[in-house]
């Protein structure tokens, strides 16, 4: 199940060492954030209403709630995890101010791609950070369909002219984001014509495009899928009546990694081969890295090996040669997993995480090394030789992964504190109270 926003510590948090144990412990994860704020999106544009069940509420699911609502669109709480959407291209209207969506990058993006529907203009603006994150690709885009758009520095914020969206063809680069993609796609069935969207080269994080068109199915979209090209036909969606969020499988990914780190059994209930979301995947890797992983269609059981204790013991874990293009948002759990290992982690073909909530690839390699390992880089890898693990204190530069990956190996080893807890808010704000429920298990009282 999901569960409502709980107050977060706003000051550095230290994390104290697990005892051994190998116990049993059962973690429940939110909803996804990538689903729910497709469905919600999707929800807002078919004719009907849907509702939706498993929704995570964090910062990101807000602020796209907020500017749907803001857009005519009328979202309802019946319980913190079940939200009701009355939708159809009539509610829409253009905001009277500037909608606010913070540092979201899928709301920044889906939004962009709806206001092209809306009557009116919609201005798109965030927070320091999301001014430096660039959209140039999607306004090209929007642009190739016939769209006005304003956007003075490829950055938010952004200014788009919408109300009919014509038919056309677009086409944009495939190796930054695949949001820009979706963001059009679930435009492009509400168009005046046949919408034709064009990757140019490689698409990154092609699992999160699949997701997209196997929910636009689902609210009646007449989509062709022909791998580097998606043609969108015409014609009204429609609400499926009520849509279930399965649970967020890169929020998934900490508690994979806290098993096969400290030796427990975690049961993730509700996300299993069945699921739709490619970070799932996460969890093949730490079966190569030693743990085993026992699979279902809707849970995953991990079963950590023996782990590593004090200073300099024998690790257990394997280093991997691994490319992580398609599961991206995994790459910084992976990374605060390799200190543990026995051997060199190189993580390739993702130069796309330097274009997230910060610079992934370089905040990565300076906490690494902020705990003593030693990193090489380049442009789209980094490779990491074990060195024993420092005490330190992690800069999440306004990152929840860097928070919530790091927290992970603060568990196995001693004098790891989290400079800016709080920020997990974004996608994951019972976090911590998550963590406090593993100590528990464990028999012993968390240290914040």
């Amino acid at each position: 199940m999901n569960f409502p926003p709980a107050p977060l510590p706003l000051s550095p948090l230290d994390l104290s060492r697990l005892p051994e144990a190998g116990l049993e412990f059962t973690w429940a994860i939110p909803g996804s954030k990538s689903i729910t704020n497709r469905a919600l999106a999707l929800a807002a544009l078919a004719e009907g209403t849907t509702v939706l069940r498993g929704v995570l509420q964090s910062d990101d699911t807000r602020y796209m709630r907020q500017g749907l609502e803001h857009l005519g669109i009328s979202v309802t709480e019946r319980d913190p995890t079940t939200w009701v959407v009355e939708g159809g291209l009539r509610r829409l209207r253009a905001p009277s101010e500037p909608l606010f969506v913070g540092n979201s990058g899928t709301t920044v993006r889906f939004l962009s791609g709806l206001a092209a529907l809306v009557p009116g203009p919609v201005t798109l603006q965030g927070d320091e950070h999301m001014a430096k994150r660039p959209i140039a690709d999607l306004v090209e885009g929007l642009r190739q369909l016939g769209v006005r758009v304003e956007c003075e520095t490829g950055c938010p914020p952004l200014r788009i002219w919408g109300g009919e969206l014509p038919s056309g063809t677009a086409t944009m680069r495939g190796d930054r984001s695949s949001q820009y993609f979706s963001a059009l796609l679930m435009a492009a069935p509400h168009a005046q014509g046949e919408v034709t969207l064009q990757v140019d080269g490689e698409l990154v994080s092609r699992p999160y495009v699949d997701i997209t068109l196997e929910m636009l199915r689902r609210f009646g979209a007449d989509v062709i899928d022909e791998g580097n090209r998606f043609v969108v036909r015409p014609g009204a969606t429609r609400s499926p009546g009520e849509y279930v969020i399965e649970p967020d499988a890169s929020s998934a990914s900490y508690a994979f990694a806290t098993a096969t780190a400290t030796g427990l059994a975690i049961t993730v209930p509700g996300l299993g081969t069945s699921a739709l979301q490619g970070d799932y995947g996460f969890v093949d890797l730490v079966e190569q890295m030693g743990a085993r992983v026992e699979r279902s269609a809707n849970s995953t059981r991990v079963i950590g090996p023996r782990p590593p204790r004090g200073d300099s013991p024998r690790p257990v874990l394997r280093g991997l040669d691994v490319d992580m293009h398609h599961i991206s948002d995994t790459v910084m759990t992976l990374a605060a997993l390799a200190p543990l290992c026995d051997g060199v982690t190189h993580i390739r073909n993702v130069a796309n995480i330097r274009l997230k909530e910060t610079d992934r690839l370089a905040a990565t390699v300076a906490e690494l090394e902020r705990v003593g390992q030693q990193v090489t880089s380049g442009e789209d890898w980094l490779r990491i030789e074990p060195r024993p693990v420092r005490p330190a204190t992690i800069h999440c530069y306004s990152d929840h992964r860097m928070a919530m990956s790091f927290g992970v190996l603060g568990l196995v080893r001693p004098g790891i504190t989290i400079e800016d807890p709080a920020c997990v808010a974004k996608t994951y704000p019972g976090f911590w109270d998550s963590l406090r429920e593993v100590y528990a298990a464990v028999g012993q009282a968390a240290p914040y």
